[in-house]
């Protein structure tokens, strides 16, 4: 009895701590399960996600030759054009509404290449019409001092090019036999003059058809002797620009002595190219500047121009007729202007910066910022453009107001295009061809 009692004793005080051992373990059981299971499953996850990191990597990669951009394959090689290794390149699909075609530039990368952008709008179309010239006398004011008689230069008073003259200013002392023997005639019939008045007023008129004076003719008449020198005066003012003959020269009646500009008001002749002459008006004002008298601006209008080109240089001469009281503007001296000239039929048209385009011959492009995209994303485009109007472009049709493109730095940006394989300036977008070593190209 007292061994039963032992038993029941020892069963009711270890009962407690076995039920108590069984729960720690089954719980100790549970907690290294679900680490487990954790393990497992975040494990697995990050290797499906650098997995896939690296497959979308491996996808980005291509390889292209940098010096045929249009050549891009999956895996290094050779250019099957020239021969090269191929370079890798990677391509960032950074956003979703990226158009393929177009290049995207970052923030950084945009201030390395010093790529600006700017809004295109309208402005009015003026352009700046550059011509060069010269000063020249003006050719109504030219006048030729000749010899109203033949005969030998005795004396010259005026000898070197460049002098002063004023008009009646004596400028040669002639000779002429003619003179003397119709001076006789004169002298001979004024003995008989009451008798034979008809002989008398031939022989005066023969010499005021020399442009002898009447009071020149009365004085032979009245001095009685033959006068062997007659004066040649000056019939305008100005400058000497040219002397013809030398004393003891033999002259025949009309022949010209010297060449007399006066400078009182020149011309100023500019060079207008045919590519210019469309933009120039008579009327238009021309403000110009000489090289002789840097500092000092002028302005005329322009008077005329000549409607017809000259066969070598291929220009046709713009004129403006300057006042010269002072002497100032001497013939010969060079001369640049400039002319404004507003191009209304231009009017509704965009302006653009020259900068901005691209020129290939044929044809002209810019490069346009995505719309409705946050990063810089640009396309080609291809335009028409009008005249130049010195810095800027008129642009007859491709862009609209209010879109925005690369002012500077195009080239950079066209350059990255073609190391892209996009389309740009040497690279139009053309289909891509198949090759059988699995390469692709673009056709050219």
């Amino acid at each position: 009895m007292n061994k039963n009692k032992n038993i029941q004793n020892k069963s009711n005080f270890s009962s407690p701590l076995g039920a108590r051992g069984s729960s720690w373990l089954r719980g100790f059981i549970l907690v290294f399960a679900g680490l487990f299971i954790g393990w497992l499953f975040f494990h697995s996850n990050n290797k499906a996600t650098d997995k896939q990191q690296v497959t979308s990597e491996a996808k980005k990669q291509i390889w292209t030759c940098a010096m045929h951009p249009q050549i891009r394959m999956d895996h290094p090689g050779k250019c099957p054009i020239c021969g090269m290794e191929l370079i890798p390149l990677t391509e960032y699909n950074s956003d979703a509404k990226m158009d393929s075609d177009a290049i995207h530039f970052s923030k950084d990368a945009m201030e390395l290449a010093n790529v600006a952008t700017s809004i295109v709008s309208f402005h009015q179309p003026v352009k700046d019409v550059r011509l060069y010239g010269k000063v020249q006398a003006d050719e109504r004011l030219l006048q030729n001092q000749v010899a109203q008689f033949s005969g030998r230069i005795e004396k010259l008073m005026v000898n070197f090019t460049g002098e002063p003259v004023r008009k009646g200013q004596l400028l040669a002392l002639i000779y002429s036999p003619e003179l003397v023997t119709a001076q006789q005639e004169l002298l001979e019939a004024a003995k008989s003059k009451a008798s034979q008045p008809e002989i008398y007023e031939a022989a005066c008129e023969k010499l005021l058809q020399w442009k002898l004076t009447p009071n020149q003719v009365a004085q032979i008449e009245n001095s009685g002797r033959v006068k062997t020198n007659f004066e040649v005066y000056a019939n305008t003012s100005g400058i000497v620009i040219a002397r013809r003959v030398n004393t003891g020269d033999y002259v025949s009646e009309g022949a010209v002595l010297f060449d007399v500009a006066n400078l009182s008001d020149v011309w100023v002749l500019f060079n207008a190219y045919e590519s210019d002459l469309p933009f120039l008006k008579v009327g238009n004002k021309i403000d110009f500047t000489l090289e002789a008298l840097p500092g000092v601006n002028f302005s005329a209008n322009i008077k005329f121009i000549n409607p017809v080109i000259d066969p070598v240089t291929r220009v046709a001469n713009v004129r403006v007729e300057v006042s010269n009281a002072g002497g100032k503007l001497k013939p010969e001296m060079f001369a640049s202007g400039i002319v404004r000239a507003n191009l209304n039929e231009y009017k509704d048209k965009l302006v653009i910066p020259a900068s901005a385009v691209l020129w290939t011959g044929k044809r002209s492009i810019v490069y346009v910022k995505q719309p409705n995209t946050k990063e810089m994303n640009f396309k080609m485009r291809e335009i028409e453009i009008g005249p130049k109007l010195g810095n800027s472009y008129v642009v007859m049709s491709g862009l609209n107001e209010g879109e925005e493109i690369i002012t500077d730095g195009t080239f950079s940006v066209d350059a990255a295009a073609q190391l892209a394989g996009k389309p740009s300036m040497m690279n139009r977008n053309q289909p891509e061809i198949k090759k059988a070593d699995g390469m692709t190209g673009m056709k050219i």
